[in-house]
C-alpha cells in the first residue's frame, strides 16, 4: 500500500460503507478521498465546484450523460461544477475497498496560474489550441498527471508546516500537465461562470488591474458597480465568500508573492509599493496574516521547495 494511503487510513473516520468521505483542506484547494466497502449501485454524487477525480484502487462504473464507462486506477476525470455523477461499485468489499480522490481547486487560483503560464511560457501556442468545452474528459493513464496527484495526496495528508506552499507549487504543475494533455475540461469555463454577475465581475477585474492603487475603497467599488455600499458588500460576499476588502488584500498578497518570486533583486519596500502599501511594516504584517510567515521566510521556503521539484 502506498505510504500516503497508509497515512490517510490512520487519520480517517468511517461513518458509512458507501462513499465514505474524508476531506483535507489547504489554502487554495480541497482534497476529498472517497472509499466504498460494499457492492452498491446508482450512487449519486455532485459537487458545486469543478473537480479533478482520479481512481486509486478498485473499479467504478461511471454514468455520465447516460454513457457508462469503467473508471480504473491510473485514470483521471475532469468534471464541471454541478454535474451529477451516478456510480456503480461492482467489486467493492470490506477487505478490498474502492478508493477515489476528488480534488477541487479555487477558481481564482486556476485563473492566476493559467494567466501566469500563458504569459511566461505561452502554453496555448505550444499546444495549438486548448480552449476548453463543456464536456467532461476521461484521461486514460496519464503518467505525469498521476504522479502529480500522488504527490498532492501525500502533501495533503501530511502535517508538514510548509503544506500550503507545497500544495501551491504542485497545483501549478498539475494544471499545466492537464493543459498539456489538451483535456476537455470545463475548469476554465467555470472561471467565467463564476462571475456571471457583470457588476461584481467588473469590480473583480478592476481590483486585479489596479492592485498598485492605494486608494481603492468599498465605496469606490460600489459606485463603479452602480450599487449601494451595503448591497454591493452583500452581493460581493455572496458571490465570492469573502468581503471586498478581504478580497482586495488577498489579491495584493497574491500579487506580492508573484513579485517576490519573479523579481529576485527587489527590496521589500519596492514590493510593498508595487502592491499598493504605503508602509513596509504594514505590508509585512498583512503578508504574515495571510501566509503565516514573513515575505523573506516565504521566499526562502519557495526557493528551497522549488529546487526539489
Amino acid at each position: 500500500m502506498n505510504a500516503f494511503l497508509k497515512q490517510h487510513i490512520s487519520n480517517r473516520k468511517l461513518s458509512t460503507l458507501i462513499e465514505n468521505r474524508t476531506i483535507y483542506n489547504a489554502q487554495y484547494a480541497e482534497l476529498n478521498i472517497f472509499e466504498t466497502f460494499e457492492y452498491a449501485e446508482k450512487v449519486n454524487l455532485k459537487f458545486n465546484y469543478p473537480i479533478i477525480a482520479s481512481m486509486l484502487t478498485g473499479k467504478k462504473i461511471m454514468h455520465l450523460e447516460d454513457k457508462p464507462f469503467e473508471f480504473l486506477p491510473g485514470e483521471s476525470l475532469i468534471m464541471p461544477d454541478n454535474n451529477e455523477l451516478v456510480i456503480d461499485f461492482p467489486d467493492a468489499t470490506l477487505n478490498s475497498p474502492t478508493q477515489c480522490l476528488a480534488l477541487g481547486i479555487d477558481a481564482h487560483k486556476i485563473e492566476e496560474i493559467v494567466y501566469h503560464f500563458n504569459k511566461i511560457v505561452e502554453i496555448e501556442k505550444e499546444n495549438n489550441d486548448w480552449e476548453l468545452n463543456e464536456s467532461s474528459s476521461h484521461l486514460i493513464n496519464s503518467l505525469d498527471v498521476n504522479q502529480v496527484l500522488h504527490r498532492l495526496i501525500h502533501t495533503f495528508t501530511s502535517n508538514d508546516k510548509s503544506k500550503d506552499i507545497l500544495v501551491d507549487l504542485t497545483i501549478q504543475e498539475l494544471i499545466v500537465r492537464l493543459l498539456q494533455t489538451k483535456a476537455k475540461s470545463v475548469i476554465l469555463n467555470d472561471i467565467n461562470n463564476h462571475f456571471q454577475d457583470t457588476r461584481i465581475g467588473s469590480s473583480i477585474q478592476y481590483i486585479k488591474k489596479n492592485l498598485t492603487n492605494k486608494d481603492i475603497t468599498v465605496e469606490m467599488l460600489a459606485e463603479k458597480a452602480c450599487m449601494s455600499v451595503s448591497n454591493f458588500h452583500k452581493k460581493f460576499k455572496n458571490t465570492l465568500g469573502i468581503s471586498p476588502i478581504d478580497y482586495l488584500n488577498a489579491e495584493k498578497i497574491k500579487f506580492s508573492k508573484q513579485l517576490l518570486t519573479e523579481n529576485k533583486g527587489a527590496t521589500l519596500s519596492e514590493i510593498a509599493f508595487k502592491t499598493g502599501y504605503n508602509s513596509v511594516s504594514y505590508f509585512i504584517r498583512k503578508f504574515k496574516e495571510h501566509e503565516l510567515m514573513t515575505p523573506k521566510q516565504y521566499l526562502k521556503l519557495f526557493n528551497n521547495e522549488k529546487s526539489k521539484h
